[in-house]
C-alpha cells in the first residue's frame, strides 16, 4: 500500500504511539487525504508534533525479507508543508524493534520531489518491517513509498526479484501466460484486468483490487490489491528475457461467471476488442504508432514480437461465442497472422465443455484452452485424454492443470506426492499428444506460503524451508514438462 490507494487507506501501516481519539501532542498523526489527481489521488499527510515520539511503521507484504549485506533502495515522494522538518529516516526493524538498517534522507521545500536512498541490512531478517521517523516537526505529505533490492533481476531499477525469476528461467519455459487466469474477468466488469492502466509511468497506474481477495471464506486476504508495479511492458520485457513467447489473455466483456456474470451489452463491446488491437500495436508496433510509442517512451523502441493473444480464460456458453466471434473476426482482420487462444470453459467435460468445442470448431478456432482442477485419480485416468483427439482439429492448449487433494475451495487441499504423481501421469499423454496439445502450463506459477488460495505452495516469499534464516525463493512438490 505505498500510496495508500487500498480500500482501508491505511492497511498495511501503523502509528504505534499514535491514539486516533488523542491530539497525540507526545508524538503526531498521519491522515491519508484526497487530492485533485484523477487516479491514485491520495496521499500521506503527516503531522509530526514531537519527532522523539512519533513513528510510522509499514508491515509489507505477511512481512519484509531481508538479507544481510543486501542493499535496497529507498524512494519516496514528498512535500514539505509548514515546519522544519528536515529528513525522513528509513529503518528495517525485526520482530522485537531492533534495528537492521536504516538510511536517513534529506528533504526541503513544498513542491513535491522524488527522493531516493539506500539500506544495507546487517543481518537476515525473514519478517522485518519498514520504520519512518522524521527530524523536525511540521506537516509533510507523502506518496509513493517503495523499496526495492539493488541486485534485482538483469540489475533493473525496481525491478524483479533476482531469484525467482532466476527459478523461472531454468524452468526454460516456452511460453508465459500474463495475467491469468480469473483476474483477467474480475468479479465485474468495472474490476476486470485492463491492460492499459499498466503501462507509463508506475505512480500513474490505477490500483484495483485483486479478485481473489474475498474469494475464499476459508483464506481471505483483504491486503491483496493490485498496484500494477508489474504491468504489461513488464510482463513482455520478462517473457523476452527468459525467452518464452508471451500469451497476453483479456477480458471478452464478460465479468467472471462464477461471480456477477455481468456481460457487456453487444452494442458496447468495441472498446473490449479495441483493447485487443491496441495490445498487439503495443507489442509489435512501429515506435512512430499511438501504442508503439508509449512501448519505446517506456525503454523498448523494437517489437516484442507478439504471436498470439487470448479471448476471455474460463468463459462458457452462447455469450460467450457470440462474443468471441467479434474479436476474432476484428482481430484476424487487422493482424491475420495473430494466434487466438479461445476458451472452453472452467470444466473438463460437460455440457457447457461439450457446447464450447463445438461452436469454436465451427469456427474453425486455432487454438482452445481447457481447464482441469481434479483429482489425482481423475488426472491418472485422463493420461489417455488425447489419443483419440482429432488431430485435423484445433490445437488444445492446456492452460490450467493442477491435482487437488480435496476441493479447491477446502482448508485441507494440499500439494503432496499423490497429487505430484498424479500430474506426471497425466503429462505424459500431454507429451505424447503434442501433435494436438500445442501447450501446457500449471497453476499457479508463483504463490506465496501464507497467501495462497487454492491449496499450492510453489514459492516461499521469505524462506527457502531448509534454511529458516534465508530470505530466499523455494521449490515444492510439482513435475514439470
Amino acid at each position: 500500500n505505498r500510496s495508500f490507494e487500498f480500500a482501508a487507506p491505511l492497511m498495511g501501516w501503523e502509528q504505534p504511539n499514535s491514539d486516533r481519539h488523542s491530539l497525540n501532542d507526545k508524538s503526531g498523526y498521519a491522515n491519508a487525504i484526497r487530492t485533485e489527481k484523477e487516479v491514485n489521488s491520495r496521499i500521506l499527510r503527516v503531522e509530526v508534533k514531537n519527532a522523539a515520539g512519533y513513528s510510522l511503521l509499514n508491515e509489507g507484504f505477511r512481512g519484509m525479507g531481508v538479507k544481510a549485506n543486501d542493499l535496497y533502495n529507498v524512494s519516496v515522494m514528498a512535500s514539505n508543508q509548514s515546519g522544519n522538518i528536515s529528513k525522513i529516516k528509513f529503518q528495517f526493524v525485526d520482530d522485537a524493534g531492533k534495528v537492521v538498517g536504516e538510511t536517513a534522507i534529506s528533504v526541503s521545500g513544498k513542491d513535491w520531489k522524488t527522493y531516493t536512498g539506500q539500506i544495507k541490512a546487517a543481518t537476515t531478517v525473514n519478517k522485518a518491517k519498514l520504520k519512518i521517523t522524521f527530524e523536525g516537526t511540521g506537516v509533510i505529505d507523502m506518496d509513493m513509498i517503495s523499496i526495492f533490492p539493488q541486485d534485482t533481476w538483469k540489475g533493473r531499477k525496481n525491478g524483479m526479484r533476482k531469484d525467482l525469476v532466476q527459478m523461472l528461467y531454468d524452468l526454460n519455459p516456452g511460453f508465459l501466460r500474463f495475467p491469468g487466469g480469473c483476474i483477467v474477468e474480475g468479479r465485474t466488469l468495472e474490476q476486470r484486468y485492463q491492460w492499459k492502466k499498466t503501462v507509463g509511468p508506475v505512480e500513474d497506474r490505477e490500483m484495483l483490487i485483486n479478485r481473489w481477495n474475498v474469494e475464499f471464506g476459508h483464506k481471505l486476504t483483504p491486503d491483496y490489491f493490485q498496484t500494477f508495479g508489474l504491468g504489461f511492458f513488464e510482463y513482455f520485457q520478462l517473457s523476452e528475457d527468459i525467452g518464452a513467447e508471451p500469451l497476453p489473455v483479456l477480458s471478452c466483456g464478460i465479468a467472471c461467471q462464477f461471480n456477477t456474470g455481468e456481460l457487456v451489452p453487444m452494442g458496447e463491446l468495441d472498446p473490449y476488442v479495441q483493447d485487443a488491437i491496441d495490445l498487439i500495436e503495443f507489442a509489435n508496433g512501429a515506435a512512430t504508432s499511438k501504442w508503439g510509442k508509449v512501448r519505446a517512451d517506456m525503454g523498448h523502441p523494437a517489437p516484442f514480437n507478439l504471436k498470439m493473444i487470448g479471448v476471455g480464460n474460463e468463459q462458457w456458453g452462447p455469450d460467450y461465442i457470440e462474443r468471441y466471434k467479434v474479436f476474432e473476426k476484428a482481430i484476424l482482420a487487422k493482424y491475420p497472422n495473430i494466434k487466438i487462444v479461445s476458451g472452453s470453459g472452467p470444466f473438463p467435460d460437460g455440457e457447457q465443455f461439450d457446447y464450447g468445442w463445438k461452436e469454436l470448431k465451427k469456427l474453425n478456432a486455432q487454438i482452445i484452452d481447457e481447464h482441469y482442477y481434479n483429482t489425482p485419480t481423475w488426472f491418472k485416468e485422463n493420461a489417455t485424454r488425447y489419443d483419440d483427439y482429432d488431430r485435423k482439429g484445433p490445437k488444445v492448449f492446456a492452460g490450467e492443470y493442477a491435482a487437488q487433494s480435496d476441493r479447491p475451495a477446502s482448508v485441507n487441499n494440499r500439494n503432496n506426492w499423490l497429487t505430484a504423481i498424479s500430474e506426471a501421469a497425466f503429462m505424459t499423454g500431454l507429451e505424447r499428444n503434442a501433435a494436438v496439445v500445442a501447450m501446457a502450463s500449471y497453476a499457479p506459477l508463483f504463490a506465496h506460503a501464507e497467501g495462497w488460495q487454492c491449496g499450492k505452495t510453489h514459492a516461499d516469499h521469505h524462506r527457502d524451508g531448509t534454511r529458516a534464516g534465508d530470505a530466499r525463493g523455494c521449490r515444492r512438490t510439482r513435475f514439470t514438462a
